[in-house]
């Protein structure tokens, strides 16, 4: 075979936002927060078919989150920025979105990961996902793997599958809206798939997801979990 068809890697441009936000080995100041979402997203997005674009922090400031994103658009497929998609005074990023192209929605029912904004900046995908740290990777794995996985063609296996397993704990929910929690899956002797959660699951917690092996995913009309009871659970994939 002398010809191939090949595809070139799908091109990911990714950015944290605001003001409060400083990178690893940067002078802390008081009320500052260091940068771990988007050292979370290029690790988990780090893949052979996926050219990983490296946008850094952005001010928030709605002139300048216009022009970095204008310009990441016209060279990445897919534009991921966290942070700025609430309602606080300097969330700019859902007016940037705005201003430069269009909004298809914002505002999901899950916990966490409520504020996510998605749309298009010319043509551009992109997601404005929420800032705190595990919301981010909650938005990741729920909207934008099934995204990347139409982009790039694949279609033999869905990246994060969901399977059933038997939680050991009794799970506090009420129905009207998706809930993800942070769990550990383990097998029994007999073949049996068993899942407990992390322990607190505040969207800032960090470690609830670093300790964790999967997701828990409490459907929008589910009502609390009983011991015992089948849960659909989603294992982290290799691209996590």
């Amino acid at each position: 075979i002398s010809e191939i068809k090949v595809r070139r890697k799908l091109r990911i441009a990714i950015a944290s936002t605001g003001n409060e936000i400083y990178s690893i080995a940067s002078v802390v100041p008081d009320g500052g927060l260091y940068d771990s979402n988007r050292y979370c997203l290029l690790a988990a997005l780090d893949r052979p078919d996926i050219e990983l674009i490296n946008l850094g922090i952005i001010a928030d400031k709605e002139a300048e989150l216009l022009e970095r994103f204008n310009e990441a658009a016209s060279y990445a497929d897919v534009i991921i920025s966290t942070g700025g998609v609430s309602v606080g005074e300097a969330d700019f990023t859902k007016a940037a979105l705005q201003a430069s192209g269009d909004i298809t929605f914002w505002k999901v029912a899950i916990k966490p990961g409520r504020p996510i904004a998605f749309g298009k900046i010319k043509q551009s995908m992109f997601f404005g996902l929420p800032g705190n740290p595990v919301a981010v990777l909650i938005t990741l794995y729920q909207f934008v793997l099934p995204a990347l996985e139409k982009m790039l063609g694949i279609t033999d296996k869905p990246i994060a599958p969901l399977i059933k397993a038997r939680s050991l704990e009794a799970i506090r929910k009420k129905p009207g809206r998706t809930e993800v929690q942070r769990g550990i899956v383990t097998q029994t002797d007999t073949g049996e798939l068993q899942v407990t959660t992390t322990g607190k699951q505040g969207s800032g917690i960090l470690s609830s997801i670093s300790m964790a092996n999967c997701f828990i995913i409490l459907r929008h009309d589910q009502d609390k979990v009983k011991i015992g009871d089948w849960v659909d659970v989603q294992l982290f994939s290799s691209l996590f």
